[in-house]
């Protein structure tokens, strides 16, 4: 509780999240950026979905980010599926003015959903999809769950089809190599054209307007005014022109977010300034390579930021694993519901338990994700414990006994230090397995290599995913070499 409350204390930060795609990312970092010369800015980027980023608003952890008025009409403030007619702004205003939000600066284009086939599938509208059930849908995750997504799309248009799970940002690709027939897409996507897609004609009207707005914590407003004032600059001045070509950039020429922005941000100055377009135009970046991005100035920040998680989390799993070890050894009747619950604990999917973490804890980052790879990590050093001390021959316990020591010197003295090898076996598994799975972290803004991950995913970009994977491989080897020395040493110290 004390850690949420300090993560949650406002440091005179204006912290910007973003949802896990190009577009989100690109549109904080265009807010970020025109904020930065007047107040001190944070980008918490790729926090995954409308659930989690709301829950990071809700408790302070972010205090504006771009979002579109059809999700917060359906999907925030739960008005139903396509039954009735939007919401209006006015409406949606006074209803977030209860939860303490504002809906402000509206950036002037429309990004609707919209689903997508193969420009020889023959199909124009979506009622065409009724009639071909044997069709293979890929759609995002998110849609699939959505209020305003699958589940009303498919009862509008009696769609027969069950979909199979699909992240966005590999989604084109999927199309492309028919391994699906149908995806949803967002309508300034830049791989529309690219992959020379059709986009269905919704003919029956489900998809309300998703016009892009900044959904923001109404004190935020209050605390930073100079940079409010300067980000309300905003409002209408981003095209759905404009916004398909940042996507291309970042997707499809392997720029960075924030130098798309940048560039924007520049060629809006330079508009403002009467420069028409007379001048020389920026050359476009080239893609990077994979040492570039692995070696990036980011790796020293990411690199401390997973080493932390890793560190922090085994060093609390081996403080709470080891004693509830301990009672389950000397315990019998506690053994298996000891082992039991750890079990379970390990089976939780990662994402399921970061979810439910982020409104226990109040918070978003480093604490829930310390929560979620302490849990993970303590099976191992649980189970290590009991059986190095159930495997200590029963002779060598009746020696101490003979020589009078109490039940806890012989703990201190004979046990543990027998039960050694075994339990820092469990720790070392324990700490490996824990270099992987902080990954998962960058889905909820605490760091670490699973940024450069969630990117790359978000773009399809496997220069991307494989800088993020390269360094969290090679720490899962640095940290399995550590723990075999040390293991050694005990060997060496064993025999002396």
């Amino acid at each position: 509780m004390l850690c949420g409350s300090l993560a949650r204390a406002d440091d005179g930060t204006l912290r910007i999240g973003s949802k896990r795609f190009t577009e989100s990312y690109i549109l904080a970092e265009v807010v970020a950026q025109t904020a930065a010369p007047h107040a001190k800015v944070e980008h918490r980027q790729g926090l995954g979905n409308t659930a989690i980023v709301l829950a990071a608003l809700k408790n302070g952890s972010i205090d504006v980010y771009p979002e579109y008025v059809g999700t917060i009409d359906q999907e925030i403030l739960k008005h139903g599926t396509q039954d009735k007619q939007p919401s209006s702004l006015e409406q949606m205003r006074r209803e977030l003015a209860a939860m303490g939000f504002g809906i402000a600066v509206p950036l002037g284009f429309n990004n609707t959903y919209a689903l997508a086939v193969r420009g020889d599938a023959g199909i124009a509208t979506l009622s065409d999809l009724a009639r071909q059930p044997a069709l293979r849908f890929g759609l995002s995750h998110e849609f699939i769950g959505r209020g305003d997504g699958w589940p009303g799309l498919a009862r509008r248009y009696g769609l027969p089809q069950q979909p199979r799970g699909l992240d966005h940002g590999i989604a084109y690709e999927a199309l492309a190599a028919r391994q699906v027939d149908v995806i949803d897409i967002y309508s300034t996507d830049a791989k529309i054209a690219r992959y020379g897609l059709t986009v269905l004609r919704d003919d029956r009207v489900y998809f309300p307007r998703y016009d892009a707005v900044l959904l923001y914590r109404l004190d935020a407003a209050q605390r930073f005014p100079q940079a409010w004032k300067a980000i309300q600059g905003l409002e209408g001045k981003i095209t759905e022109r404009d916004m398909i070509g940042m996507n291309a950039a970042a997707e499809l020429e392997g720029q960075a977010f924030a130098e798309v922005a940048r560039r924007w941000l520049a060629r809006q100055r330079d508009d403002k300034a009467g420069d028409k377009g007379g001048g020389t135009p920026e050359p476009a970046a080239a893609r990077r390579s994979l040492a570039g991005v692995l070696f990036g100035p980011d790796l020293a920040r990411l690199t401390g930021q997973h080493v932390l998680l890793v560190a922090l989390s085994v060093l609390l799993a081996a403080i709470a694993g080891i004693p509830l070890g301990v009672l389950a050894a000397f315990q019998p009747r506690l053994r298996q519901p000891v082992l039991a619950v750890t079990g379970v604990l390990q089976t939780v999917p990662s994402l399921a338990l970061l979810a439910m973490l982020i409104p226990l804890l109040g918070t978003i980052g480093i604490v829930p994700a310390l929560v979620a790879l302490f849990v993970y990590a303590l099976l191992p050093i649980v189970r290590n414990t009991c059986t190095g001390i159930l495997g200590i021959a029963p002779g060598l316990r009746q020696a101490a006994l003979a020589l009078g020591l109490t039940s806890r010197q012989r703990l201190w003295h004979v046990d543990l230090p027998l039960a050694l090898p075994v339990i820092l076996a469990g720790v070392k598994t324990a700490a490996v397995m824990s270099v992987g799975t902080a990954t998962i972290a960058a889905f909820i803004g605490a760091g670490g290599y699973g940024e450069r991950i969630t990117t790359g995913l978000a773009l399809n970009d496997n220069t991307m995913l494989l800088a993020g994977a390269l360094p969290a491989a090679a720490l899962a080897l640095l940290t399995q070499g550590l723990f075999e020395l040390i293991e050694r040493r005990l060997v060496v110290a064993g025999k002396k």
